[in-house]
């Protein structure tokens, strides 16, 4: 015979959309069973009492022919031939309705009595366990709904051990349920069979036993085709009891091992830890509905995931519809005012937002690791899993608060000599751990309670406000943002590099060594967590334009820049390993004072983040050519004036040489005729140097006079 269908008991359960539908079609054959039975049942019933009819008819036409002889007919009353030969038809139709009795016996037995037990009362326990099973199946929606209703503020612990119990119970007294309606309904695959079988191999074998007069090839056949329908219908009884006693057993082994699940809690973590390497997920939760501008309702709903979709399904639909596209959305655990264990799914555009409820907070981890993993698309690559495991790290990080900075310990607090060198402009976040996270703490990265800006403020420098009071007393009006319009024409106009990205700001804080190659990833850790606890979903979207100056952000409507950032101010841009689409910058602002510290500043992108990283360091390349040239070009002309000044020296020096020289002929022409050359043979004696011909001038000027 063909393979037996069967109800799986083992995801009784998880009491899944799909197991309901198909515990609809066994439901559905189940009646279409029924139906048929109680035709077959009528017509069977109908040669039963017909058999009887016919037994007792023939027991009385054997009765009125035994009485043949008592009768008094006025003619021929007396006829021995007629009365001798209705003996004999008397005697055989006796016979007859013996055989008929013994036939109306067996067919009580063999034909009526299976089918009679198959509808009183297999049909009828069925019928009984479906109602029981709906019970149970209502009042377990009712106590899930009482426990998912808990109040988060008014907590109290006995209404919630109540509540607790009352899921326990429901919880079980429905698995228990539905694994023996389950038991049942595969039972009825093999009882339908012998059912049908039974009462047909029992009327046959009333008629062959009947007809034994007939003939005995005939007889011979139809004994052999039920002998092999006999042989047929005990194996599948035996298998049937077989199948029974393995039902059984494993319900027995299900309940033992399913009786801590029945709870709707958290289970010991070392027992069942969180599993974040998941890309397919599937089980029921609440989804947030709006009924109103302020109010909304919570359904109870199953969903699971399919590629890179998230389905959703009712209780008796047949297929899932479409709740959201997962690829490229955000996860992250939401504080319900009235829920627990919620979490928030967005879409990538940010046009469709979904909050859902889990029972439990492992559930609720578990549903943030596998949609972040799918929205990765890992679940498109071949070791699926292995690269989930990789990547996990930021799905902890999305539902992680972050530790406080008082908890830390002051020893791990690094020193002057801790500090490690600069890292490259441009490096790849969330990588292995470096050698200085060994020295360095979370302090040592990130500014102890540095306050965290989640919007954009122009920031507020000796800078700016130079430039607004001289705007001021120029009569120009100044730029609210800091910037100036002429100026920042001109820049954009000058510079060689104009690329435009779509960014959406998150975040910015102080950090404390901008030097370290791990500070983004842990200040990306400290926004995105800060966000989640505070319920901070809004981004203010801007366009990053990167020049080989600065880099800008650009209000998208207004066109005003938000902030400018000097190219030289900044000491780091990368982006994250797993999540490509955030990175962040680290700047050095320009100020005199001492005590200021470098400021982490973090965005999400469209586009991949590797590719605004390049782009600034490209910036940053051209930007360090340019200096390089510009350096070369002032040193060029530097030379050059100092040639044209030293040409000028050379020029002065021989001007005053001849100054000199003429000077000196004229003093000499005017004392030869007055007085003769001195006695001693004294004579005037001229320097090479400038300083040297002023004092001998001088001193020419004065021997002149005196001698004059």
């Amino acid at each position: 015979m063909p393979g037996i269908e069967k109800l799986p008991i083992e995801e009784t359960l998880e009491d899944s959309p799909q197991t309901r539908s198909l515990l609809g079609v066994f439901e559905e054959d189940t009646a279409a069973v029924s139906n048929y039975c109680t035709q077959l049942y009528q017509a069977m019933q109908r040669i039963y009492d017909a058999q009887n009819e016919l037994s007792a008819a023939t027991h009385l036409t054997s009765r009125l022919l035994k009485e043949y002889d008592k009768q008094r007919f006025p003619l021929g009353g007396d006829d021995e031939v007629m009365s001798s030969t209705l003996q004999q038809f008397a005697t055989v139709i006796d016979e007859l309705s013996s055989c008929h009795a013994v036939l109306s016996t067996q067919l009580a037995d063999a034909m009526m009595f299976p089918i009679t037990q198959f509808k009183e009362r297999d049909l009828k326990e069925i019928l009984t366990l479906k109602e029981v099973f709906q019970i149970s199946s209502d009042d377990h929606d009712t106590a899930n709904n009482r426990y998912s209703r808990l109040s988060k503020k008014r907590d109290n612990d006995k209404m919630r051990a109540e509540v607790v119990e009352d899921v326990y119970t429901s919880r079980k007294k429905q698995h228990q349920t539905m694994m023996h309606y389950f038991c049942s309904l595969n039972t009825l695959q093999y009882k339908k069979k012998t059912a049908l079988l039974e009462p047909l191999l029992g009327y046959m074998q009333a008629q062959i036993s009947f007809f034994k007069l007939g003939s005995e090839n005939l007889t011979q056949q139809w004994e052999d085709f039920l002998g092999t329908i006999g042989t047929s219908v005990q194996n599948v009884r035996r298998e049937m009891e077989a199948e029974v006693g393995q039902m059984q057993q494993s319900i027995q082994q299900i309940e033992t091992s399913c009786d801590t699940l029945y709870a709707p809690c958290d289970p010991d973590p070392a027992l069942a830890p969180v599993c974040r390497n998941l890309t397919r997920k599937q089980g029921y939760l609440y989804i947030r509905n709006k009924t109103g501008l302020v109010s909304s309702s919570w359904e109870r709903q199953y969903f699971f995931t399919q590629g890179g979709n998230l389905m959703q399904q009712g209780r008796g639909e047949v297929a899932g519809g479409l709740l959201t596209d997962l690829d490229n959305c955000s996860v992250m655990a939401v504080d319900s005012d009235d829920r627990r264990f919620c979490f928030q799914v967005t879409s990538f555009d940010g046009k469709k937002v979904v909050t859902l409820q889990s029972e439990t907070r492992k559930d609720c981890e578990e549903w943030i690791s596998t949609i972040n993993n799918i929205s990765k698309r890992i679940y498109l690559s071949e070791n699926a899993e292995e690269l989930a495991a990789r990547v996990n790290q930021s799905a902890i990080e999305a539902v992680t608060p972050s530790p406080s900075f008082q908890q830390r310990h002051e020893s791990m607090r690094p020193s002057s000599k801790g500090r490690v060198g600069r890292a490259s402009s441009i490096s790849s976040v969330g990588s292995e751990p470096s050698p200085a996270l060994s020295v360095l703490s979370l302090d040592a990265l990130v500014a102890p309670e540095t306050p965290i800006q989640f919007d954009i403020i122009s920031p507020v420098s000796e800078e700016i406000s130079g430039q607004s009071k001289t705007a001021a007393q120029s009569g120009r009006r100044s730029n609210p943002f800091g910037e100036s319009g002429d100026s920042t024409s001109e820049e954009s106009e000058e510079s060689i590099l104009h690329q435009l990205f779509i960014v959406r700001f998150l975040g910015s804080m102080e950090v404390r060594t901008p030097e370290s190659p791990d500070v983004i990833s842990e200040t990306m850790r400290q926004i995105l967590a800060a966000r989640a606890i505070h319920n901070i979903f809004r981004m203010t979207e801007s366009h990053l334009l990167v020049t080989c100056d600065c880099l800008k952000l650009i209000d998208p409507q207004t066109q005003i820049t938000r902030l400018r950032f000097p190219l030289s101010s900044v000491l780091q841009c990368s982006s994250h390993q797993d999540n490509k689409r955030l990175f962040g910058l680290v700047l050095q602002p320009a100020s005199e004072r001492c005590d200021s510290r470098a400021v982490g500043y973090i965005f999400e992108s469209n586009n991949d983040g590797e590719k605004i990283c390049d782009s600034v360091g490209l910036a940053k390349q051209i930007a360090f050519h340019s200096e390089m040239d510009r350096k070369a070009v002032e040193k060029r002309k530097e030379q050059d004036k100092a040639k044209e000044k030293q040409q000028e020296e050379l020029s002065k020096q021989r001007q005053i040489e001849k100054d000199l020289e003429e000077q000196s002929r004229l003093i000499a022409a005017s004392s030869r005729p007055a007085n003769p050359p001195a006695a001693d043979g004294q004579f005037l004696v001229l320097s090479n140097s400038p300083s040297e011909d002023g004092e001998a001038g001088d001193e020419g000027k004065k021997t002149g006079e005196s001698e004059a």
